[in-house]
Formats: C-alpha cells, structure tokens, sequence
C-alpha cells in the first residue's frame, strides 16, 4: 500500500505518535492539520523522539548483555517529520489530491482537533467519508463545542466512552476544591493528579485558577511537573481565540487564565525531585495520564502507600495500563521492580474527561441519515465497549455497523 498524504485529526500522541516513524520508512508527502494542531506537533513530536530515544539508551546500559533495542525513530527522524506538516483551515475545503477535498471541522476533544471529511471522486463516482476523531464535550470547559458533523456516505467512528455516561461520575470545579481541602488541608497529604501534558493539564490549571479567583482554593502549592505541559500551556496561551464564548467572557476578568499565585512550574529534574521531601498538602499535576510513562511515576511510588494522600483519575486509562489498573481498585501496583500498597485515595473524575460519553456521541451524529449511510466503522475502543456501542448506533436505525479486525480491508469505491 502506498501513502502520499496524511490528515491528522489531533495532536494527541496516540494519533501523531508514529508520524516520525512513518517518515523514517520513506513517506515524504504533506501532512495536513489545523494550525494549533500544527503547533502543538512542535514539541510533541521532539518529545517523543527524545524518549524513544532515552528509553532505548537506559535499557541497553541496565541490560547490556541483551540484544541493543532501538528506539522507533530519532530525533533527526521527528526533525523531518516537522518539515512535512501543512496546516489547513478549518471548514474551508483543500485539494489533497486532484480527486481529493478535504474538510477540517472542529470537534473540541483538543486545542486544534478536528473531525475529517473527504469528498473523493473516482471514475466519475463521487463519495463522501467522514472521521470523527476523537469526540469532545458538547460543553467543554474551554474550548468550542463539537460541530456536527455533516451527512457522509460511509463514517469512521471513535468508540471510547461507547458504553458510559458521564453524567454518572460528575466531578467539577468545586469537586475538586472540595478534595483539595480534604486531602492537602485536612489530612496534610497530597494529590496527585496524573494528566496528559496537553489539553487535560490546561483544563486543569483553568480550574485551579478560577477557584483562586473565587477565594475558594486554599494556599498550598500547585505544581505542574511536566516540561511538555509547561511548553503546551505556552501554545494556549498564543491560541486564547480558539477558545468559547465562557472563556472569552472570563478573559474579560482574568487576562491569564493559566497562571496564579502558588502555581509553580518545575523546570528541571531536581525540583520534581524536591517536591517529595514537602511536609504537608501540595497538588501534584504531572504526566503521562494513563500513568505508564513519565514523572508521575515516581510520585505515585513515593506517595501510594500513604493514606493522607489521593490520586485523582481525571480521564480515560486503558484497562491494562497503571491508571487502569488503580481505578479499577488494585490493592498494590507494580512500580520500578517493586510491588507498592495502594493506601492513597483513588477518585475518578470522568467528567474532566475530553471525550463524549456514548449520548454526547449520538448528539453529534445527529445529521447522519441511518437510511442513507452505507457503513459506521468503529475504530479508537476496547473491543467489549466497541460491540456495545455498535448495538446503540443499531438501536437508532444504523443497520450497518462495523467493528474491524485489525488490518482488514473495504472497498468503498
């Protein structure tokens, strides 16, 4: 199979991770995204590269009599990569290709994220096929809300919260003060809030700043602990515009929206480092979210088996990963060779989650004609929440719904 162009939906590393890779295996075609995505690619990428490449270094120096294990791509790889990338308006059609329009259109999961549509024509037949993307919020808390998206012929949709509602683990603003005084106030410990660097950090510290604003957030320090966050709250702070009508209204009041008095930024491994030997309560927000990367690591083996101290799960972790692990109630947990006691409080926050939960997802399909569409693809889901979402859409008249196999193949054409 040969690929001339790629159309990234969002910068998330889960969808923009392999790009370097790819291009390390020849591809040299443009790569097209919004302009934040665009920016947003800029230190991801590097990021990436640069603990593929240090994983890859640590493992051959611990296991040197091992087989050298090499990282996926290089810095260099990632640099070349970056080269390639074409940002595109959005709602506005493009030419990928002389049979090819392409359409971005936002779907507020993320700063720059956007559903795809392409309107291919080939031997005089014209179809139009739709990719959600990752869905966000209908009311986010920053960003604009999901366009719906348009009527196509054939959908490739996401199916992560395909079976939940969010409505059924609700956790806001003043949740989150409330378990503030709790843990950091009452019981002197710390919260840990394990969080993607960008996009669910920035929601975040919104959320910290406005209890700050409203008197209701307590004076303790706040630490963001995580150099890819520190440089992602950088982009949204040149990206204010992008943001909803609340949060322009907000502006209004407060001119930075990511910043307030006790919150600290660390800038280099010795303070992260510092942050365990704090008596008393602190916040702790730092990468990765799923917790199976990142410095989030080392706090929760320093923190886990105290019982003054929390773990707040503030989105989706995948059921094999340490985040899953802990939110579905494990006793102890496995880090760095050791096996640690869970003691700390483990909360769930769903609705800080940027994904739409399985009625927020039929909200936004809500101009998709089930008489009309020749197919739903089902991709981005565990398999059990993927056939679940499948008997939804059927519910609701979609009689053709597809969860694919890994690697299988459709002719649409």
């Amino acid at each position: 199979m040969e690929v001339n162009a790629v159309v990234l939906s969002h910068a998330h590393i889960d969808h923009s991770g392999l790009l370097p890779m790819l291009v390390k295996q020849g591809f040299s075609g443009p790569i097209y995204c919004s302009k934040a995505t665009a920016d947003l690619l800029e230190i991801m990428l590097l990021d990436s590269a640069h603990i593929q490449e240090a994983d890859a270094a640590f493992y051959n120096k611990r296991q040197p009599k091992e087989e050298p294990r090499k990282p996926l791509y290089s810095l260099k790889d990632a640099e070349r990569c970056l080269k390639l990338i074409r940002p595109a308006p959005s709602l506005t059609a493009f030419e990928v290709s002389p049979e090819i329009q392409c359409t971005l259109i936002e779907n507020g999961h993320l700063l720059g994220s956007a559903a795809v549509v392409l309107d291919v024509l080939e031997n005089s037949k014209s179809i139009r096929i739709g990719f959600t993307g990752d869905i966000g919020r209908p009311d986010p808390g920053m960003l604009k809300p999901p366009i719906p998206l348009p009527e196509v012929d054939y959908l490739i949709c996401e199916s992560t919260y395909g079976d939940r509602l969010h409505e059924e683990e609700h956790f806001g603003p003043f949740e989150l003060r409330d378990l503030i005084h709790q843990v950091c106030l009452k019981q002197k410990g710390k919260l840990l809030i394990p969080a993607f660097s960008i996009g669910r950090t920035q929601e975040l510290i919104f959320a910290l700043d406005y209890l700050h604003n409203f008197e209701s957030l307590p004076n303790i320090p706040i630490f963001v602990d995580s150099p890819l966050a520190t440089k992602g709250t950088e982009i949204f702070k040149n990206h204010l515009s992008a943001f909803n009508e609340r949060f322009q209204r907000y502006l209004s009041f407060d001119a930075s929206p990511f910043s307030f008095p006790n919150l600290n930024f660390t800038e280099n491994v010795e303070e992260s480092k510092a942050i365990n030997s704090i008596q008393g309560g602190a916040v702790v927000i730092s990468a990765s979210g799923m917790m199976d990367a990142g410095r989030i690591r080392h706090h929760l083996y320093n923190h886990l088996s105290n019982s003054k101290n929390a773990v707040l799960v503030v989105g989706y972790s995948e059921p094999s990963t340490l985040g899953g692990h802990l939110s579905s109630g494990a006793s102890s947990v496995r880090l760095f060779g050791e096996d640690i006691p869970v003691r700390a409080k483990i909360v769930r926050a769903g609705s800080f989650s940027g994904h739409a939960d399985y009625e927020e997802m039929l909200d936004y399909l809500r101009l998709q004609n089930p008489k009309k569409l020749k197919s739903i693809f089902l991709v981005h889901g565990e398999e059990q929440v993927q056939k679940n979402w499948a008997n939804r859409l059927k519910e609701r008249g979609f009689s053709k719904v597809i969860v694919p196999d890994l690697q299988q193949e459709f002719d649409v054409l």
